[in-house]
């Protein structure tokens, strides 16, 4: 919503600003297609050429999440503790047997239908699944750094990922302006073209050649560039969820206490998604 709202703030800003200073839109309006046409074609051209259609795809997941925001909220974070805290404790209580049936087929547990927003995603539940599975079939003789690493591992390999589409955003960001050049450089081959022209039409098609430079630099700085910044914002935002899991299951593996458990966990939230000591704790004991 922020994002929408930036943009236009910005086009009205910029565009109202010529306006109101005595600058005439029309022909700024009536080059503007042109330009974009080159501008865009070659700046798809270059994300074409230095993505695969995975990372291509992922960059359109990336600017829609843009607008949309974190993808988990706070009561999500409140909720990965509590199931991570009662998978452990299953394990603790009952034995890997009680434990095996609910992280080999997560879709049909009974306790992962609980929390049918952290079920719909995958990395985070194969990230408890996967880690709680080398638990059961080791029969308890991993040491707790070992499971430590593999987590880590893990996320790290998976924050690469989510990071890629925002590099792109950001790479394009600093191509922008050079392709607005090259527009402007086209412009001013086809002015030359026209040099025999009167001083009237040959002001119309330079001022039209620098509507290439203006776009490029106002798209680079003004549009792209903060969405690569908000990407990057949003996704160090989705990863929070993911450390609070890990931490639950190296806690409990060091056999902290639960309250230590949870609270080592919601310590490491942003203020935007940690919740109270307490809350937490009432929630849990609500589950």
């Amino acid at each position: 919503m922020f994002a929408v709202i930036g943009v236009v703030i910005l086009l009205v800003m910029v565009f109202g600003g010529f306006a109101i200073t005595g600058g005439a839109l029309g022909p700024v309006m009536e080059a503007i297609p042109h330009e974009i046409l080159i501008i865009g074609g070659a700046a798809l051209g270059a994300i074409v050429t230095g993505n695969s259609m995975h990372e291509i795809k992922a960059l359109g997941k990336a600017i829609a999440k843009v607008f949309k925001g974190a993808r988990h909220n706070k009561q999500d974070h409140i909720d990965a503790i509590i199931l991570t805290v009662r998978l452990m404790k299953i394990l603790r209580s009952e034995g890997p047997v009680a434990l095996e049936s609910h992280v080999n087929e997560p879709k049909d547990s009974t306790l992962f239908a609980e929390f049918p927003r952290l079920l719909a995603n995958e990395a985070l539940v194969h990230l408890i699944c996967d880690t709680l599975t080398l638990i059961v079939v080791s029969s308890g003789t991993l040491e707790v750094h070992a499971v430590e690493d593999v987590m880590d591992n893990s996320m790290k390999t998976h924050f690469h990922e989510l990071h890629e589409p925002q590099h792109a955003l950001q790479g394009l960001a600093d191509a922008l302006p050079a392709l607005g050049i090259v527009a402007a450089v086209l412009g001013v081959v086809k002015t030359m073209g026209s040099i025999d022209k009167p001083p009237s039409i040959l002001g119309a098609m330079i001022g039209s050649a620098l509507v290439g430079t203006f776009l490029g630099v106002l798209l680079a700085y003004g549009i792209v560039a903060p969405m690569a910044g908000r990407l990057k914002q949003i996704v160090e935002q989705d990863e929070q969820i993911f450390h609070a899991v890990k931490q639950v299951i190296i806690a409990s593996l060091h056999g902290w206490p639960q309250p230590l458990v949870v609270e080592s966990a919601r310590s490491g939230l942003g203020h935007a998604f940690r919740p109270g000591l307490s809350e937490l704790l009432d929630a849990m004991r609500g589950r």
